[in-house]
């Protein structure tokens, strides 16, 4: 494929070389790489199931540990809240106060969520601002049948003149309303961090936002912090990071050649969350927490939640102490305590680790080298809930090109479903992943680890997207907390559902569990 000066200056422009585009377009050309499950990962078989004890425990070790160590909640928050609102925009676009009536269109449209939802305006936490909006922007509110004044709020809450809260960054969308005061996504994120991440009153987070919007948050977190602060306890460290543009990956045609704007130019797309895995290693903690933007509980059950994250980090930290065990011990070849057939059965048992087929076959030498490139990685613990319908990824072992197998994060998009041995296997998982990461990015030396090193670009993937109409493929980079790690020791927790409360759809703020 031929590229113009112009192509390749544009290229340059955005940090990006000749070959990395070369090296895209291939994949577009290659397709989708399914990857190879071997089994869901179940409670007993690649997810642990803890007690109330054992929970303690690891929520002690935790707390015993935290103070010598950096910790930092990571929270992805760049995304639109436009999607949030998509059948509230849908609503606006085809129903018509002057000749239609909301039952006609519910009928037509088969819409019983939408019509439960209108019923139930007055539980949105920003209900009392729409409607004030609606009656200044529409002065006969007042005197219209119920069926446009729920089509005045709607059109309130989303377009101009109103809150046009589609626009919002979804961290800046008000999800919970309490008595005094109207918390954002972002607020409460602030909130959930000063019952579990502070040390010595003080908690750091960095979330990774679009630049449009970082005035926005930076203003949001003035206004915020004194509240915030006087009812924690707790001073917050606030950072904000961007995708690099030179993590965008060029878009082509359903032909596969390059997509072209209106005005010839190539055009790029932003890799996906996984390109965040370069703000991750920019970051300098030896605890990190990760969770998404938009999953979030209300002030009541904040410390059943930070309750589970500590256990989980008492999990990731009491692992992490034996990896750094048996890695000082295979580089000191120091087996007088401990064998190495010890560490084989825990890398085995513990991380579900499988070691070559030639293993045995090694020098003792070849395989003490082996299991320290095993155990010298980044680890993390995930928490795994119960799956009950939500989309997204789930927990399975997967076998790699190479015959050695781990735990992943695998989304749907990854499997080759027409397979009927992989679709079986898919459709026994029983747990889902609701991105409730604790992560160790450290060492045993102490030194950060270079997370590029541990991603596997064998796992990105193709989706369909459109463009001023016209069709194309976009290609987006190895997931965050998929490809992007895959190449990290991972253990699976199982944690309870009710610590996972996302929010989708705006209909999601309805739920009982986001009315404070």
């Amino acid at each position: 494929m031929k590229f113009s000066k112009k192509d390749i200056a544009q290229i340059q422009n955005k940090g990006l070389s000749l070959k990395v585009i070369e090296d895209q377009i291939a994949i577009f050309k290659r397709g989708n790489k399914p990857v190879k499950i071997l089994a869901a990962a179940t409670l007993g078989n690649g997810i642990k199931q803890v007690s109330k004890n054992q929970a303690d425990k690891f929520v002690g070790i935790f707390e015993d540990l935290k103070h010598n160590l950096k910790l930092l909640n990571f929270i992805p928050a760049s995304g639109a809240a436009t999607r949030m609102f998509k059948e509230l925009y849908i609503f606006v676009e085809n129903f018509n106060p002057e000749n239609d009536s909301l039952q006609e269109y519910f009928s037509r449209n088969e819409s019983k969520k939408l019509k439960r939802f209108l019923d139930e305006l007055p539980k949105l936490p920003f209900y009392e601002e729409t409607l004030t909006s609606a009656i200044n922007n529409f002065p006969d509110f007042n005197n219209v049948s119920i069926d446009n004044q729920k089509y005045y709020l709607v059109r309130s809450m989303l377009l101009e003149p109103g809150l046009e809260l589609g626009n919002f960054p979804k961290g800046l969308v008000p999800f919970h309303k309490y008595k005094e005061h109207t918390a954002t996504a972002f607020e409460e994120h602030l909130y959930e961090a000063g019952t579990y991440a502070e040390k010595n009153n003080k908690a750091n987070l960095h979330f990774t936002v679009s630049k449009e919007h970082l005035d926005k948050f930076q203003n949001e977190y003035n206004e915020i912090r004194t509240r915030v602060e006087e009812q924690t306890g707790t001073f917050f460290q606030i950072g904000f990071s961007f995708q690099d543009p030179k993590t965008d990956t060029i878009a082509v045609d359903p032909s596969n050649e390059v997509f072209r704007t209106s005005s010839e130019e190539l055009f790029f797309r932003p890799g996906g969350h996984g390109a965040l895995i370069e703000n991750l290693n920019n970051l300098d903690a030896d605890v990190v927490f990760i969770k998404n933007i938009d999953n979030l509980v209300t002030a009541s059950n904040r410390e059943e939640v930070a309750f589970h994250k500590k256990m989980l980090a008492g999990n990731l930290l009491k692992i992490q102490q034996e990896c750094f065990y048996y890695l000082e011990i295979l580089n000191a070849r120091n087996f007088t305590e401990i064998s190495l057939q010890q560490i084989i059965q825990f890398s085995e048992d513990q991380l579900r680790l499988s070691v070559s087929s030639n293993f045995e076959s090694l020098s003792e030498e070849e395989q003490i080298q082996k299991l320290i490139l095993l155990l010298n990685r980044p680890l993390r613990v995930c928490g795994m809930v119960k799956n009950e319908g939500e989309p997204g990824g789930g927990p399975f072992l997967v076998e790699f090109s190479n015959g050695e197998s781990s735990l992943q994060i695998i989304e749907g998009a990854q499997i080759e479903t027409n397979d009927p041995q992989q679709n079986e296997i898919a459709q026994n998982a029983t747990h889902f992943n609701p991105v409730d990461l604790v992560c160790g990015l450290r060492n045993y030396k102490g030194e950060k680890f270079d997370l590029n090193e541990f991603v596997d670009p064998e796992m990105s993937f193709i989706t369909t997207k459109t463009k001023d109409g016209k069709e194309l493929k976009a290609l987006e980079l190895p997931g965050l907390w998929n490809g992007a790690m895959a190449k990290w020791n991972t253990i699976f927790v199982e944690v309870p559902v009710s610590t996972f409360n996302p929010v989708k759809t705006v209909a999601d703020l309805l739920k009982p569990s986001h009315q404070a």
